[in-house]
């Protein structure tokens, strides 16, 4: 009796051993993620979720694409947020670290241009009135330079900070160049003070994520975009990205791996296909627009093959098929 109990204790404290031991391993590992504004949300819910069922503490910042590339160069983090292709610059920094990446797409968004509420006056702009506003040497500061039956308003605008993938991303699509921008504006890396920007100035016009604006409909408009002058306009949604109609802001948005972490942590390993396996539910949920279940696949075999590389040279590129990415990648 007193074996039989002395066994079953010594069983029960070997399993409680093991199973305080997987705790605290568990404990012991942080998987650290840091990068643009707009993929935060995202990565913010995988990483509840996933944190939730493994135990394993994930750590999500949100200091910009590029600032979330210099860390990722210098080996401080695990992932990095990119709401645009990497860069020349910050490929040359992780070469001479000695830091290969693996480039995964995991959704869409679509850049809103967003307006006040009251602004009841603008129904459209084309993308050649939006140069003409974001233009470098821009001299527009009133609505009624856009268009002589706009109010004498003032035009105060609000855009992402020169270190934003998205003001990357909108200066190449918009301007036709990357960076290439007025500088007059206010300018942040968190979206949630460009929301605040306009809300506070009827006047006040600025652009950002789609998830951003639909958190914040209640003080804002999106304002339907035209490819051209005189064509159609197109408002931001799911189905208009999803169908091709919303040109040029339509961009699909990325994690960066660390291939060594990849490779070598297999908690690193297991977040990315956690992510990539229940991107489609929590895309949505968090109001950007999930990339098709075959483009899902196509970047699931991406990842598994652990292949470093990007698929963009170094160079923002309007308009490019996320399949067409990744073959690119050799």
């Amino acid at each position: 009796m007193n074996t039989i109990m002395s066994k079953s204790m010594t069983i029960a404290a070997l399993v409680a051993a093991t199973f305080s031991t997987s705790h605290v391993l568990a404990a012991d590992k942080i998987i650290r993620i840091d990068g643009s504004s707009t993929v935060y949300p995202i990565s913010e819910a995988v990483a509840e979720e996933f944190q939730k069922a493994t135990k394993i503490r994930v750590t999500v910042g949100e200091s910009g694409t590029g600032a979330g590339f210099k860390k990722f160069c210098r080996g401080e983090t695990d992932i990095s947020d990119a709401s645009r292709p990497i860069a020349q610059k910050e490929i040359d920094a992780c070469k001479e670290a000695g830091i290969q990446f693996i480039e995964l797409p995991v959704a869409f968004d679509a850049l809103t241009v967003v307006v006040n509420s009251k602004n009841d006056w603008v129904k459209s702009l084309s993308v050649d009135e939006l140069k003409n506003i974001w233009k470098p040497g821009s001299s527009v500061k009133n609505w009624k330079q856009i268009n002589a039956a706009y109010p004498d308003k003032a035009m105060p605008l609000f855009a992402p900070g020169t270190a934003s993938g998205t003001f990357d991303y909108f200066t190449e699509a918009v301007n036709g160049k990357s960076k290439s921008s007025r500088t007059d504006f206010t300018p942040s890396e968190d979206d949630n003070v460009l929301v605040q920007g306009v809300a506070g100035n009827v006047g006040g016009l600025s652009y950002f994520g789609l998830a951003y604006y639909e958190e914040n409909k209640d003080k804002l408009r999106a304002i339907p975009i035209s490819a051209k002058a005189g064509g159609p306009a197109v408002l931001p949604s799911a189905a208009t990205v999803e169908n091709g109609t919303y040109q040029p802001l339509a961009r699909p948005i990325f994690i960066y791996v660390n291939a060594t972490a990849a490779a070598f942590k297999p908690e690193v390993k297991a977040f990315v296909e956690f992510y990539l396996e229940h991107a489609p539910k929590l895309v949505a949920e968090v109001k950007y627009v999930p990339l098709p279940a075959d483009d899902y696949a196509a970047v699931k075999a991406h990842f598994k093959a652990l292949k470093p590389g990007t698929g963009f040279g170094g160079k923002n590129e309007v308009g490019i098929k996320v399949k067409d990415l990744i073959n690119r990648i050799k």
